[in-house]
Protein backbone atom coordinates (compact mmCIF):
# COMPACT_ATOMS: atom_id res chain seq x y z
CA UNK A 1 0.00 0.00 0.00
CA UNK A 2 1.56 3.39 -1.17
CA UNK A 3 1.66 6.53 1.89
CA UNK A 4 0.66 9.76 1.03
CA UNK A 5 3.98 10.56 -0.04
CA UNK A 6 4.75 8.20 -2.51
CA UNK A 7 4.68 8.29 -6.27
CA UNK A 8 1.40 6.79 -8.15
CA UNK A 9 0.67 6.41 -11.77
CA UNK A 10 -1.83 8.19 -13.92
CA UNK A 11 -3.27 6.48 -16.27
CA UNK A 12 -1.41 8.48 -18.92
CA UNK A 13 1.48 6.47 -17.66
CA UNK A 14 2.91 9.32 -15.70
CA UNK A 15 4.18 9.48 -12.30
CA UNK A 16 2.17 11.84 -10.13
CA UNK A 17 2.65 13.30 -6.33
CA UNK A 18 -0.99 14.43 -4.15
CA UNK A 19 -0.58 18.49 -3.55
CA UNK A 20 -1.49 19.67 -0.34
CA UNK A 21 -3.54 22.39 -2.84
CA UNK A 22 -7.15 20.50 -4.04
CA UNK A 23 -7.04 20.56 -7.82
CA UNK A 24 -2.90 20.65 -8.01
CA UNK A 25 -0.76 17.53 -9.18
CA UNK A 26 2.91 17.36 -9.36
CA UNK A 27 4.14 15.48 -12.22
CA UNK A 28 7.50 14.69 -13.18
CA UNK A 29 7.58 17.95 -15.70
CA UNK A 30 5.79 20.61 -13.54
CA UNK A 31 2.43 21.30 -12.20
CA UNK A 32 -1.13 20.55 -13.61
CA UNK A 33 -3.92 21.92 -12.90
CA UNK A 34 -7.71 20.74 -12.56
CA UNK A 35 -10.04 21.89 -15.23
CA UNK A 36 -12.74 23.12 -12.10
CA UNK A 37 -9.24 24.66 -10.46
CA UNK A 38 -8.18 26.55 -13.52
CA UNK A 39 -11.58 27.96 -14.30
CA UNK A 40 -11.87 28.82 -10.96
CA UNK A 41 -8.43 30.86 -11.23
CA UNK A 42 -8.96 31.90 -14.66
CA UNK A 43 -12.31 32.50 -15.02
CA UNK A 44 -12.14 30.80 -18.72
CA UNK A 45 -12.50 27.03 -19.79
CA UNK A 46 -9.35 25.11 -19.71
CA UNK A 47 -8.55 24.36 -22.81
CA UNK A 48 -5.39 22.98 -24.60
CA UNK A 49 -2.25 25.68 -25.12
CA UNK A 50 0.33 25.40 -27.39
CA UNK A 51 3.29 27.05 -25.32
CA UNK A 52 3.47 26.94 -21.25
CA UNK A 53 2.67 31.18 -21.25
CA UNK A 54 0.29 30.06 -18.15
CA UNK A 55 3.38 29.20 -16.22
CA UNK A 56 5.75 31.97 -17.22
CA UNK A 57 3.59 34.47 -16.78
CA UNK A 58 1.25 35.93 -13.59
CA UNK A 59 -2.22 35.51 -13.86
CA UNK A 60 -3.39 38.93 -14.88
CA UNK A 61 -7.10 37.92 -14.36
CA UNK A 62 -7.41 40.10 -10.58
CA UNK A 63 -5.22 42.65 -11.71
CA UNK A 64 -8.56 43.90 -14.18
CA UNK A 65 -10.96 42.74 -12.06
CA UNK A 66 -9.63 45.48 -9.22
CA UNK A 67 -9.17 48.04 -12.24
CA UNK A 68 -13.50 47.18 -13.12
CA UNK A 69 -14.60 47.21 -8.88
CA UNK A 70 -12.96 50.36 -7.76
CA UNK A 71 -14.50 52.14 -10.88
CA UNK A 72 -17.93 50.01 -10.81
CA UNK A 73 -17.96 50.83 -7.24
CA UNK A 74 -17.42 54.76 -7.62
CA UNK A 75 -19.57 54.92 -10.49
CA UNK A 76 -22.69 53.27 -8.12
CA UNK A 77 -22.10 55.50 -5.05
CA UNK A 78 -22.39 58.11 -6.88
CA UNK A 79 -25.52 57.16 -8.96
CA UNK A 80 -27.18 56.13 -5.79
CA UNK A 81 -25.80 59.72 -4.00
CA UNK A 82 -24.83 58.55 -1.19
CA UNK A 83 -23.30 61.21 1.00
CA UNK A 84 -24.71 63.66 -1.16
CA UNK A 85 -22.29 62.73 -4.11
CA UNK A 86 -23.78 64.58 -7.46
CA UNK A 87 -21.93 64.27 -10.99
CA UNK A 88 -18.67 62.46 -11.67
CA UNK A 89 -16.73 65.39 -12.72
CA UNK A 90 -14.22 65.11 -9.79
CA UNK A 91 -13.93 61.10 -10.39
CA UNK A 92 -13.30 60.96 -13.80
CA UNK A 93 -10.09 59.60 -13.69
CA UNK A 94 -12.16 56.30 -12.69
CA UNK A 95 -13.08 56.34 -16.64
CA UNK A 96 -9.92 56.62 -17.96
CA UNK A 97 -7.25 55.20 -15.76
CA UNK A 98 -8.10 53.40 -13.16
CA UNK A 99 -10.66 50.98 -14.87
CA UNK A 100 -9.21 51.26 -18.26
CA UNK A 101 -5.59 50.98 -18.00
CA UNK A 102 -5.72 48.07 -15.26
CA UNK A 103 -8.78 46.55 -17.78
CA UNK A 104 -6.32 47.19 -20.90
CA UNK A 105 -3.24 45.75 -19.12
CA UNK A 106 -4.74 42.54 -18.67
CA UNK A 107 -6.37 42.15 -21.50
CA UNK A 108 -2.93 41.92 -23.25
CA UNK A 109 -1.92 39.38 -20.87
CA UNK A 110 -4.91 37.07 -21.27
CA UNK A 111 -4.54 37.60 -24.86
CA UNK A 112 -0.62 36.39 -24.96
CA UNK A 113 -1.38 33.62 -22.08
CA UNK A 114 -4.31 32.34 -24.73
CA UNK A 115 -7.53 33.20 -22.33
CA UNK A 116 -10.04 33.75 -24.91
CA UNK A 117 -13.44 34.98 -22.79
CA UNK A 118 -11.33 36.87 -20.04
CA UNK A 119 -9.24 38.58 -23.10
CA UNK A 120 -12.89 39.48 -24.26
CA UNK A 121 -14.44 40.71 -20.91
CA UNK A 122 -11.34 42.78 -20.18
CA UNK A 123 -11.82 44.23 -23.44
CA UNK A 124 -15.54 45.00 -23.07
CA UNK A 125 -15.48 46.58 -20.00
CA UNK A 126 -11.94 49.00 -20.72
CA UNK A 127 -13.97 50.38 -23.61
CA UNK A 128 -17.01 50.72 -21.80
CA UNK A 129 -15.35 52.89 -19.55
CA UNK A 130 -13.33 54.73 -22.06
CA UNK A 131 -16.95 55.39 -24.05
CA UNK A 132 -19.27 56.27 -21.03
CA UNK A 133 -15.99 58.82 -19.51
CA UNK A 134 -16.37 61.02 -22.53
CA UNK A 135 -19.92 62.08 -21.57
CA UNK A 136 -18.56 63.11 -18.05
CA UNK A 137 -15.96 65.36 -19.77
CA UNK A 138 -17.34 69.11 -19.82
CA UNK A 139 -14.57 70.33 -21.70
CA UNK A 140 -15.81 68.56 -24.68
CA UNK A 141 -19.17 69.71 -24.69
CA UNK A 142 -20.83 67.00 -26.41
CA UNK A 143 -24.27 68.16 -25.95
CA UNK A 144 -23.62 71.64 -27.31
CA UNK A 145 -25.76 70.70 -30.98
CA UNK A 146 -28.61 70.06 -28.90
CA UNK A 147 -28.12 73.75 -26.52
CA UNK A 148 -31.17 75.90 -26.81
CA UNK A 149 -31.80 79.56 -24.78
CA UNK A 150 -33.99 77.27 -21.98
CA UNK A 151 -30.92 75.22 -22.00
CA UNK A 152 -27.64 76.42 -22.94
CA UNK A 153 -25.70 73.54 -22.38
CA UNK A 154 -27.95 71.35 -24.13
CA UNK A 155 -27.89 68.17 -21.25
CA UNK A 156 -31.61 68.13 -20.22
CA UNK A 157 -32.69 67.80 -24.04
CA UNK A 158 -34.64 65.08 -25.48
CA UNK A 159 -32.41 64.25 -28.29
CA UNK A 160 -29.57 63.82 -25.88
CA UNK A 161 -30.75 61.93 -23.48
CA UNK A 162 -32.78 59.70 -25.42
CA UNK A 163 -29.49 58.49 -27.44
CA UNK A 164 -27.51 57.87 -24.55
CA UNK A 165 -30.73 55.82 -23.52
CA UNK A 166 -30.22 53.90 -27.06
CA UNK A 167 -26.32 53.34 -26.35
CA UNK A 168 -27.28 51.89 -22.80
CA UNK A 169 -28.91 49.44 -24.31
CA UNK A 170 -27.17 48.05 -26.94
CA UNK A 171 -24.59 47.82 -24.37
CA UNK A 172 -26.94 45.61 -22.37
CA UNK A 173 -27.56 43.05 -25.07
CA UNK A 174 -24.03 42.97 -25.32
CA UNK A 175 -23.15 42.15 -21.95
CA UNK A 176 -26.37 39.69 -21.74
CA UNK A 177 -24.69 37.90 -24.20
CA UNK A 178 -21.86 37.18 -22.34
CA UNK A 179 -23.98 36.54 -19.67
CA UNK A 180 -25.01 33.72 -22.00
CA UNK A 181 -21.20 32.03 -21.89
CA UNK A 182 -20.59 32.91 -18.56
CA UNK A 183 -23.09 30.29 -17.53
CA UNK A 184 -20.39 27.87 -18.41
CA UNK A 185 -18.12 28.94 -15.76
CA UNK A 186 -19.52 29.58 -12.33
CA UNK A 187 -22.66 31.05 -10.81
CA UNK A 188 -20.74 33.77 -9.61
CA UNK A 189 -19.26 35.35 -12.64
CA UNK A 190 -22.77 34.65 -14.47
CA UNK A 191 -24.24 36.95 -11.84
CA UNK A 192 -21.96 39.45 -12.46
CA UNK A 193 -22.55 39.62 -15.94
CA UNK A 194 -26.84 39.32 -15.43
CA UNK A 195 -26.96 41.97 -13.11
CA UNK A 196 -24.39 44.36 -15.13
CA UNK A 197 -27.26 43.72 -17.90
CA UNK A 198 -30.14 44.67 -16.33
CA UNK A 199 -28.42 47.34 -14.71
CA UNK A 200 -27.20 49.05 -17.98
CA UNK A 201 -31.21 48.45 -18.98
CA UNK A 202 -32.39 50.14 -15.83
CA UNK A 203 -30.15 53.43 -16.98
CA UNK A 204 -31.00 53.53 -20.01
CA UNK A 205 -34.04 54.28 -18.60
CA UNK A 206 -33.32 56.72 -16.45
CA UNK A 207 -32.08 59.01 -19.98
CA UNK A 208 -35.17 58.13 -21.63
CA UNK A 209 -37.28 59.34 -18.65
CA UNK A 210 -34.42 62.61 -18.45
CA UNK A 211 -35.51 62.85 -22.21
CA UNK A 212 -39.37 63.72 -21.68
CA UNK A 213 -38.67 66.25 -18.50
CA UNK A 214 -39.83 63.13 -16.32
CA UNK A 215 -36.83 63.61 -13.86
CA UNK A 216 -38.30 62.28 -10.64
CA UNK A 217 -38.64 58.77 -12.36
CA UNK A 218 -35.37 59.48 -13.95
CA UNK A 219 -33.82 60.39 -10.54
CA UNK A 220 -35.52 57.20 -8.88
CA UNK A 221 -33.83 54.32 -11.89
CA UNK A 222 -30.64 55.98 -11.65
CA UNK A 223 -30.76 55.15 -7.87
CA UNK A 224 -32.34 51.63 -8.98
CA UNK A 225 -29.59 51.15 -11.54
CA UNK A 226 -26.86 52.24 -9.36
CA UNK A 227 -27.79 49.68 -6.58
CA UNK A 228 -28.10 46.62 -8.76
CA UNK A 229 -24.03 47.61 -10.14
CA UNK A 230 -23.24 48.16 -6.29
CA UNK A 231 -23.70 44.49 -6.04
CA UNK A 232 -22.21 43.69 -9.23
CA UNK A 233 -19.03 45.16 -7.61
CA UNK A 234 -19.69 43.34 -4.22
CA UNK A 235 -19.31 39.65 -6.17
CA UNK A 236 -16.38 41.02 -8.33
CA UNK A 237 -14.45 42.07 -5.17
CA UNK A 238 -15.75 38.63 -3.75
CA UNK A 239 -14.34 36.97 -7.36
CA UNK A 240 -10.91 39.01 -7.26
CA UNK A 241 -10.40 37.85 -3.55
CA UNK A 242 -11.32 34.37 -4.74
CA UNK A 243 -8.31 34.28 -7.63
CA UNK A 244 -6.31 35.86 -5.38
CA UNK A 245 -6.72 33.64 -2.74
CA UNK A 246 -5.57 30.34 -4.81
CA UNK A 247 -2.57 32.35 -6.41
CA UNK A 248 -1.46 33.29 -2.85
CA UNK A 249 -1.65 30.01 -2.32
CA UNK A 250 -3.74 30.16 1.09
CA UNK A 251 -5.89 27.82 2.12
CA UNK A 252 -9.19 28.91 2.22
CA UNK A 253 -11.79 27.15 0.02
CA UNK A 254 -14.35 29.35 -1.18
CA UNK A 255 -17.48 29.10 -2.94
CA UNK A 256 -18.29 30.14 -6.34
CA UNK A 257 -21.14 28.04 -7.60
CA UNK A 258 -18.84 26.00 -10.27
CA UNK A 259 -21.03 25.31 -13.53
CA UNK A 260 -18.43 23.78 -15.59
CA UNK A 261 -19.33 20.04 -14.48
CA UNK A 262 -22.70 20.85 -16.25
CA UNK A 263 -21.11 21.07 -19.67
CA UNK A 264 -18.77 18.69 -21.33
CA UNK A 265 -14.88 18.64 -20.88
CA UNK A 266 -12.75 20.95 -22.49
CA UNK A 267 -9.42 20.36 -21.79
CA UNK A 268 -9.42 18.27 -25.13
CA UNK A 269 -8.32 19.36 -28.70
CA UNK A 270 -11.00 20.40 -30.83
CA UNK A 271 -9.93 17.54 -33.49
CA UNK A 272 -11.00 14.91 -30.43
CA UNK A 273 -14.36 16.38 -30.03
CA UNK A 274 -14.87 16.79 -33.52
CA UNK A 275 -14.36 13.02 -34.16
CA UNK A 276 -16.44 12.31 -30.58
CA UNK A 277 -19.59 14.22 -32.68
CA UNK A 278 -18.95 11.90 -35.40
CA UNK A 279 -18.96 8.98 -33.78
CA UNK A 280 -22.43 10.14 -31.70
Amino acid sequence: MSTPSEPATGSNGIRVVGDEEKGLHRTQTGVTMSPELFEKLYLTPKVPHVGDNNRRFANPTALGFVGFVISTFTFSIVCMGWGGASGFYPVVGIFFFVGPVLLLFAMVFEWIMGNFFPMMVMGLFAVFWLSFGMLQLPTLQLAAPYATEADPTGLASREYNAVIGVYLIVWGFALFTFFIFTCKINAVFAAIFLLVSVGAWVLSGAYFRASVGDFDSAGKLQKGGGALLFVVALLGWYMCFIIMVGEMRITLSLPVGDLSHLWQKTDVELATVEQREHHD
